[in-house]
């Protein structure tokens, strides 16, 4: 991917939306760490600041693409998810919705219903971040509404600035907060779920932070950068399938009562021990110096 690239689908997308190809829905930044056994960090930017980077079809579409190829290349250690134009994400795109509502009264040539298309495509999204082996950031600014608010539930790490606002509008629509909900139970726990689901209430960063919403609160965007740098610091610090295991480990202890989990947590630990990043890691501590995967 280039700097500010197009990722790879999205041109295809939004050809298929009927949008005009100009600006990208999504810029990708790919930074380079050095040495470069280090790795890279994908830098994923929502750009549709003049819809306050409403969620339309083709930019799922973008992101899915983003997420594929980074695992694929096998050498990002983190993604930091921001949006473009002080504004994190409103939410579903109410144009795409309209317009998914015209091919539907119009008969769909796919045989497919375009609002479960959509519904179920966003769906994918989050599934896809909550289970991604790399670690992701989320730095929430204005607007983190409905989808955006479930993109923040599904991260490792959701930094907010003190202007960030979160609201579930979905109800208030006439429609419901479909698939994000699992994670917002997840995150939040189903009573403060059930609430701001049933209530629409508006939650500033203070109260975001106080039910374990975000895990951080900055005073402004440049406060926010440095806090993400930060961040990025500690997981980079942290080798890289030691962390995707860890994390498929957490996933599997939301479900499974800690005695079963004994076994193939100890049968992953001495794999980890044993492997390349545990014998590294060791030595590099007896040694006094950096592992091969910390960015000097």
């Amino acid at each position: 991917m280039s700097p500010l690239g197009r990722p790879k689908g999205e041109t295809e997308a939004l050809q298929r939306e009927g949008m005009p190809v100009t600006e990208p829905l999504l810029l990708v930044r790919r930074q380079v760490l050095q040495p470069a056994t280090a790795g890279a960090v994908l830098h994923l930017t929502l750009n549709r600041p003049e819809a306050r980077n409403a969620m339309s079809l083709a930019l799922v579409d973008a992101l899915l693409a983003a997420l594929a190829e980074a695992e694929a290349a096998g050498d990002v250690r983190a993604i930091v998810l921001r949006g473009a134009g002080g504004n994190f994400c409103a939410g579903g795109d109410l144009k795409d919705m309209a317009a998914a509502r015209a091919r539907s009264m119009n008969g769909d040539r796919t045989g497919e219903d375009p609002f479960e298309r959509i519904s179920a495509r966003f769906g994918e999204l989050c599934v896809a971040f909550a289970n991604t082996g790399i670690a992701t950031i989320a730095l929430l600014q204005g607007a983190v509404m409905g989808g955006g608010f479930g993109l923040a539930c599904v991260v490792d790490v959701a930094l907010a600035s003190a202007d960030a606002r979160f609201r579930l509008p979905e109800t208030s629509l006439g429609v419901l907060p479909a698939q994000i909900a699992p994670f917002l139970v997840e995150r939040l726990g189903p009573a403060e779920a059930r609430r701001l689901a049933v209530t629409g209430a508006t939650l500033d960063g203070a109260q975001a932070l106080a039910m374990g919403l975000v895990h951080e609160l900055l005073p402004d965007a440049e406060s926010l950068e440095a806090a993400a740098e930060r961040t990025l610091a500690g997981i980079l610090r942290c080798a890289p399938q030691a962390l995707a295991a860890t994390k498929r480990l957490i996933a599997q202890a939301r479900w499974q009562p800690a005695p079963t989990l004994v076994p193939a947590a100890a049968q992953a630990f001495a794999r980890a021990l044993l492997g390349d990043e545990g014998v590294e890691g060791t030595l590099a501590f007896l040694q006094k110096r950096p592992a091969y995967w910390v960015p000097q």
